[in-house]
């Protein structure tokens, strides 16, 4: 619990009765608002109906509260909670700043509350006005979630140099809460700690009508604290490694005028944007609302950095349908994709210093096989074990997106490059996962992220190694119609279409082709346990070959793809079209309205609306109404969700056709998405479309000299006229063949330079029809691979 030798709890009663409480959950992820100090202080905020919701500290993935909020009352049996009242107005104090403006409204009262950091201290303060019926008074309600947990926490009303503090601990962690009125004095007249759910405030109110109980202490287990206040008050929630320490911390914020802490951080705020400003000019014919938005999305952006590990970034400062369980994780982990993509946006705003802190975190964390975690916390420490070869494949496209723009500033980045790169070659072009986390197979999103990072990164290696990346990204680019796309199907017929991009293509496709789409996959997060053809699977994740310069976009197989996912994942709402992710989608609320709990059914996602804009520039189409249609699917104060409600609406959940779902809000990979859409409609092409790929491919397929065949890719046939090189994760004797075995050579392969083998094995003579036949023994160990090997040449 910290150090309690200048901390005395009142003698009022016998600790709090109920122990442990109830089972603790997060806060609902519909937030209004997210925000930060750009000062030293290590904390992080978040607001939903009208309150504050998770605190983090010290790190952005660490929420130390649920929430705090307000209940007003006479103490003679009126009494209100007002995030209940779901009758009130957010507003920031100032443009792109973040602090914040609260009203609630009731026929008796109206009670204001200013929010803002300390930017030097980490302590949040809270001005609280509470006007109307002079006999009503604010009480205020905490509860902590101290180490990102509701177990095994301690609460007490203590007293600290003389002032009432309402304190909390748990393991290294501590938090106080204090409070000053008008003369800077203390403020709390009455307090009580309890259990939730049994001996807490809010029970105290719902079955007394006041607060009546007096309880010194709770704990451990899921505890909350209330205190009394005056109709004029500012809180301090401070935190600290002890109790004493968080309530020193606490107590010197509130020896300031509010408005003093609040100009500071209004001052650096608005100096930050200002620099931003300066190097992304916003267009003048651009709508105010979108000039909104966009110092919104900077703001988000901005907001989820970390300041332990400087250019970390988590996915969401909130847990998806947190108000239904603890999931420890949420979305308050690192996403090599997502960090990637919001780093990119910051880029996209002149924020070079940010993406190079992002650059130097993801060098530190990188796996020495060469890939990144599925996901980590902020230290590193990998959280699900998947690996998805598009998240080893964005480093290095940031790493040649901040080149291209002269901003590397000394980092060395090639032996990362090498190493990432030398992982895409030998692990693709198989994902075990895809974008969504959910299936293996070929990619068309994942595969064009491999491919621009083999050609973009190819400047950062050795020219004897540059040779094979491209020439394997050529190979992989020439193929993608092969692999993924299905012809001739039910679905196109019925569609009118001769054939369409597929959203992951299974591994076998490589050595069985066309056939192999016709093999089931299941569909994640079903209630159903649906299943479907590989064929029958449709995504957007096509639209990548064009963002990233691989395709034209009046490609006529990318314009019928596009006419297959209309059809089957696009949502028009009041704001404009929105995409789903693919067809039956399971991540999302259930048609009732009930929460995501494993399964569900997945819902519009915003961000793809983004991707579509994209898409309209390469097609030279304005991205204006993508724009717009992003901006009106946010909240009123600009936060962008995960995802939309797309079915009738259901009050009961608040849940409102076109308006944001339970899912995470905000979305930073989605404000990212907005961000550099803005940008790329300004440049004219996309923003992070590398120069290098367009350079060599500027939308075509490529004229390609050799085919790859890999333990992870053993590719059944091969076109007339290539060479075949075979890659292999150690240096072998290459034992080959042709047509059962006749004139066999044998061929030592050479180091790339990449952590990887190669022999070309010289074959362009074979005719189509012709069977290449091959083995090999590895040279460390002088043992042969124990597999016969073959690949035909193909016929017309």
């Amino acid at each position: 619990m910290g150090d309690l030798d200048d901390l005395k709890k009142p003698q009022f009663a016998l600790d709090a009765p109920g122990r442990p409480g109830i089972a603790p959950t997060w806060s609902s992820s519909a937030k209004d608002a997210v925000g930060c100090s750009l000062g030293l202080s290590r904390l992080w905020f978040t607001t939903g109906f009208g309150i504050l919701n998770e605190v983090y500290y010290p790190r952005v993935d660490l929420p130390q509260i649920r929430d705090l909020g307000f209940i007003v009352a006479d103490g003679r049996g009126f009494w209100s909670e007002v995030k209940r009242l779901e009758n009130y107005t957010v507003n920031f104090v100032a443009p792109g700043v973040a602090a914040l403006e609260i009203s609630h409204h009731h026929p008796r009262y109206t009670l204001r509350l200013r929010i803002s950091p300390d930017p030097r201290r980490d302590v949040l303060a809270i001005e609280v006005r509470l006007d109307g019926d002079a006999q009503l008074r604010p009480y205020v309600l905490l509860a902590p979630r101290l180490g990102a947990t509701g177990h095994g926490n301690r609460a007490t009303v203590g007293r600290h140099r003389g002032r009432c503090v309402l304190l909390a601990g748990q393991g290294p962690f501590a938090l106080a809460l204090a409070a000053v009125d008008e003369d800077q004095r203390d403020a709390f007249s009455a307090a009580s700690a309890g259990y939730v759910g049994h001996s807490d405030g809010w029970q105290d109110f719902a079955r007394n009508g006041a607060l009546t109980w007096r309880y010194p202490s709770a704990g451990p287990g899921n505890v909350a604290l209330t205190g009394e206040l005056p109709r004029r008050a500012v809180l301090a929630l401070g935190f600290g490694s002890s109790m004493s320490a968080a309530a020193t911390l606490a107590i010197s914020s509130l020896l300031q005028p509010f408005d003093m802490l609040l100009q500071h951080q209004v001052a650096d705020w608005e100096a930050w944007q200002a620099r931003r400003s300066e190097r992304f000019a916003v267009p003048l014919d651009l709508p105010d609302s979108l000039r909104r938005q966009l110092q919104v999305s900077a703001m988000v952006l901005r907001t989820h950095l970390d300041k332990t590990y400087p250019g970390a970034m988590v996915a969401s400062l909130s847990v998806p349908w947190g108000d239904t369980g603890e999931e420890r994780g949420g979305y308050h982990l690192v996403w090599p994709r997502d960090l990637v993509e919001c780093a990119g946006a910051l880029l996209a705003l002149g924020a070079e210093e940010e993406a190079r802190d992002t650059l130097r975190y993801l060098i530190a964390s990188q796996h020495e096989g060469g890939h990144w975690s599925q996901n980590q916390w902020l230290g590193g420490k990998p959280f699900w074990s998947g690996v998805q070869l598009d998240e080893t494949a964005f480093p290095v496209l940031l790493a040649a997106a901040i080149d291209e723009r002269g901003g590397l500033g000394g980092i060395e980045v090639g032996a990362m490059v090498g190493q990432a790169l030398g992982f895409i070659a030998l692990q693709g072009p198989v994902t075990q996962q895809d974008r969504w986390e959910e299936n293996s197979g070929i990619n068309s999103f994942t595969l064009a992220a491999c491919i621009a990072a083999l050609v973009a990164g190819s400047d950062f290696v050795a020219e004897d190694a540059r040779q094979w990346v491209l020439a394997l990204a050529d190979y992989w680019n020439d193929r993608l119609e092969s692999w993924a796309v299905a012809r001739n199907t039910e679905l196109a017929d019925r569609l009118g279409v001769p054939a369409y991009h597929v959203r992951t293509a299974p591994a076998e496709v490589l050595q069985q082709g066309a056939a192999a789409l016709r093999r089931p996959l299941p569909v994640r997060n079903r209630e159903d346990g649906l299943i479907l053809p590989a064929d029958e699977h449709v995504s957007t994740d096509f639209l990548q070959l064009v963002r990233f310069g691989l395709r034209l976009a009046d490609d006529p197989l990318i314009l019928d793809s596009l006419a297959v996912v209309d059809h089957l994942l696009k949502v028009d709402t009041p704001a404009g079209p929105v995409w789903r992710r693919y067809n039956g989608d399971g991540y999302g609320e259930h048609d009732d309205g009930r929460a995501y709990d494993g399964t569900g059914r997945g819902r519009p996602w915003p961000l793809l609306t983004g991707e579509r804009g994209h898409y309209a520039l390469a097609a030279g189409q304005d991205p204006l109404p993508w724009l717009e249609t992003m901006a009106g699917l946010a909240n009123a104060t600009g936060l962008i969700p995960e995802q939309v409600w797309d079915g009738p609406d259901v009050p009961a959940r608040r849940l409102v056709f076109g308006r944001p779902t339970g899912a995470a809000m905000p979305l930073v990979w989605a404000h990212a998405e907005f961000t550099k859409l803005m940008v790329s409609r300004h440049l004219g092409a996309p923003f992070d479309r590398p120069r290098a790929v367009w350079a060599r491919y500027k939308g075509q397929r490529p004229r390609i000299q050799r085919a790859f065949w890999s333990q992870m890719a053993p590719i059944g046939t091969l076109q007339p006229g290539l060479g075949l090189v075979i890659l292999l994760p150690a240096p072998a004797l290459i034992h080959w063949g042709v047509d059962g075995w006749q004139d066999t050579q044998d061929l030592i392969s050479v180091d790339s330079g990449l952590g990887f083998q190669v022999a070309e094995l010289d074959v362009r003579s074979l005719r189509p029809g012709q069977r290449l036949d091959f083995t090999f023994r590895w040279q460390v160990s002088s043992t042969w691979v124990g597999c016969d090997y073959h690949v035909r040449v193909e016929t017309d």
